[in-house]
C-alpha cells in the first residue's frame, strides 16, 4: 500500500527570511492526520535568506539530520562542534540529554535549501553526538546509497535506514522491504515513478505491506527512501 503526501498539501509558513515546508505537524502547523509516519518524526523543506539562520536554540532526546540541496549552512553547537554543510553533505546530530545549536547561512548573496529531518530515538538520554560526511556524485548516481543508519556511514541511533539516490532519466532501481518493515519515499528534486505512482519534487509516500520498492526516474531526480521497523 501506498499513500501519497502531495506537495502542494505539506504545511507552509513563509517569513522574510525562512520559508518552509512540513511534511509533518511541526511548531505552529498542526495536523492530526500527518503527525508522524514509524520514527520518521519530522521532514522540513527550508530556504534560509543570504546570512540568516537559526540562533542558537535547545534540541533534546532526537535524531536530527540534515541534507544540503543548495547553499551552505554553518554548524555551531554548545559542545563546541563547528561545521560548513554544503550540497552533498550530510550532518547527524544526536541531541540526546540535550544540545544547544544553531544553523546560519554564512553567504552574503545565495540562499540555502535543506531538508531537516527529525526521528524519534531508541531510547532517551543518549550522549550527544555530531557528525557529517560528504557523499560524491559517484556514490549517489544511479543507486539507493546507505548514508545513515545504526551500520552506515553515518549513525541513526533507531532502526531505522537513509539512503539517497540522484537517478538520470528513464534509470529504474529497485529497493526489497523485508517483512514488516515500512518505507517513506521523499523526492528532493525532480520526477519519479515510485510502484506505479508519479512522485513529484516535493511528494512524499508511505509505504507499506509492500516486498519491494520500484523507483523509476521519469526525469532527473533526487530521492530519500528510509527504510523504517
Amino acid at each position: 500500500m501506498l499513500e501519497l503526501r502531495p506537495s502542494e498539501e505539506r504545511g507552509h509558513n513563509s517569513l522574510a527570511w525562512l520559508d518552509t515546508h512540513f511534511t509533518f505537524s511541526f511548531d505552529q502547523y498542526y495536523d492530526p492526520r500527518h503527525m508522524q509516519f514509524r520514527s520518521l518524526r519530522v521532514i522540513n523543506e527550508d530556504i534560509v535568506a543570504p546570512g540568516k539562520g537559526f540562533g542558537m536554540h535547545p534540541h533534546q532526546d532526537m535524531e536530527i539530520l540534515t541534507w544540503m540541496l543548495a547553499g551552505s549552512i554553518q554548524h555551531r553547537d554548545s559542545v563546541g562542534n563547528t561545521g560548513i554543510l554544503r550540497p552533498g553533505e550530510l550532518q547527524h546530530m544526536s541531541a540526546g540529554t540535550g544540545i544547544m545549536h544553531s544553523e546560519m547561512n554564512p553567504s552574503k548573496t545565495e540562499p540555502a535549501h535543506l531538508l531537516q529531518i527529525w526521528i524519534l530515538p531508541e531510547q532517551r538520554g543518549l550522549k550527544p553526538e555530531y557528525e557529517q560526511l560528504p557523499f560524491s556524485d559517484a556514490d549517489l548516481r544511479n543507486s539507493f546509497c546507505l548514508v545513515a543508519g545504526k551500520k552506515a556511514p553515518l549513525t541513526i541511533h533507531q532502526d531505522a535506514n537513509l539512503y539517497i539516490g540522484r537517478f538520470d532519466r528513464a534509470v529504474e532501481k529497485k529497493h526489497r522491504l523485508e517483512a514488516g518493515r515500512h518505507a517513506w519515499v521523499q523526492v528532493a528534486r525532480g520526477t519519479m515513478r515510485v510502484n506505479g505512482k508519479e512522485l513529484k519534487a516535493g511528494d512524499g509516500a508511505a509505504i507499506s505491506d509492500e516486498p519491494e520498492i520500484r523507483a523509476e526516474a521519469v526525469a532527473p531526480s533526487e530521492v530519500l527512501l528510509f527504510d523504517l521497523a
